[in-house]
């Protein structure tokens, strides 16, 4: 088995700073979404298509700051969910993994089937301040990668194109992940728009290109040819921030008469992680001494 090469993300521009250009191989961090979550291909290749969009945004921020992805359309996967930041940390889950819809007439994995037609994408962005920024856009179609487009077009006021792909095997792992995503700044060209449109149109699907081996700055000299100047490489992973501490406070703050019923009917918990499926198991000891914590303070 080929050695699986390191996930990661290049951002750079073009065409004399007036396109900035984002490109990223996510095939493990997509696998381990795969794995942990236990996805059939379809909502593979929609978790893993949403995960790609999350990654490169989060390289869109700066610091300490994160955003979270949540698509919300009336398929059949139900609601999709990626948190990351931009120091290349993603996860993510779905609420019905265990979708495999037949292939769509272009032979290809039915993630708009999965996803539904109709419903939202919201982006919601923690930049430090007071105020969290939140943008809306309605899904236009499923596939996710002009659904993305669509969503910097009106809700960034940011022309782009968004390009996203997964490719799965016959046992439902994942070959290749990735995707590209290009804005278009202020001083362009109608020429160099047309340019870019048909440059766009010719490109082989994303999945096509990381299987015949290109890298992410590959895909981005399919777009915009060679005058690309990269001037960052991020790493890129799946990283859950969920901890039995944070688990235990979670617990807490269910309140005293909540965990007194669950030591009395069940003598144990377990919680599991949305994100990461980790479970966390608790035992009466446990579930008393944190029940303990819970009691009100006596005031002095």
């Amino acid at each position: 088995m080929m050695e699986q090469r390191k996930d990661f993300l290049v951002r750079g521009t073009a065409w004399e700073g007036k396109i900035r250009v984002f490109a990223a191989r996510t095939t493990q961090l997509v696998d381990e979404l795969q794995r942990r979550h236990g996805t059939l291909p379809t909502a593979t290749a929609a978790l893993g298509r949403t995960a790609t969009a999350g990654a490169i945004m989060g390289a869109m921020l700066k610091g300490e700051e994160k955003l979270t992805i949540q698509v919300k359309g009336e398929g059949p996967i139900g609601q999709i969910v990626v948190d990351a930041n931009a120091h290349g940390d993603v996860r993510g889950y779905t609420d019905n993994p265990l979708v495999l819809l037949p292939s769509n007439a272009q032979g290809k994995l039915d993630v708009a089937g999965a996803v539904g037609h109709s419903g939202y994408i919201h982006i919601t962005k923690d930049l430090g301040l007071k105020e969290p920024y939140r943008g809306s856009v309605p899904i236009v179609s499923g596939e996710l990668g002009e659904d993305f487009t669509y969503y910097f077009a009106v809700s960034e006021q940011t022309p782009s194109a968004v390009g996203l792909g997964v490719l799965v095997d016959e046992d439902g792992r994942v070959i290749h992940a990735g995707g590209f995503i290009v804005q278009l700044m202020p001083g362009l060209t109608d020429a160099e728009i047309t340019k870019l449109e048909k440059a766009l149109s010719a490109m082989p699907p994303v999945t096509a290109l990381l299987d015949q081996g290109e890298t992410p700055e590959g895909l981005l000299k399919w777009v915009v040819g060679d005058d690309v100047v990269i001037h960052e490489s991020l790493d890129l992973r799946f990283q859950c921030k969920c901890s039995r501490e944070r688990v235990e406070q979670t617990l807490i703050s269910m309140g005293e008469s909540e965990l007194q019923q669950t030591i009395e009917d069940e003598g144990k918990a377990e919680v599991v992680c949305h994100f990461c499926n980790e479970a966390y198991q608790f035992n009466r000891i446990e579930l008393e001494q944190l029940l303990e914590q819970a009691k009100p303070k006596p005031i002095h």
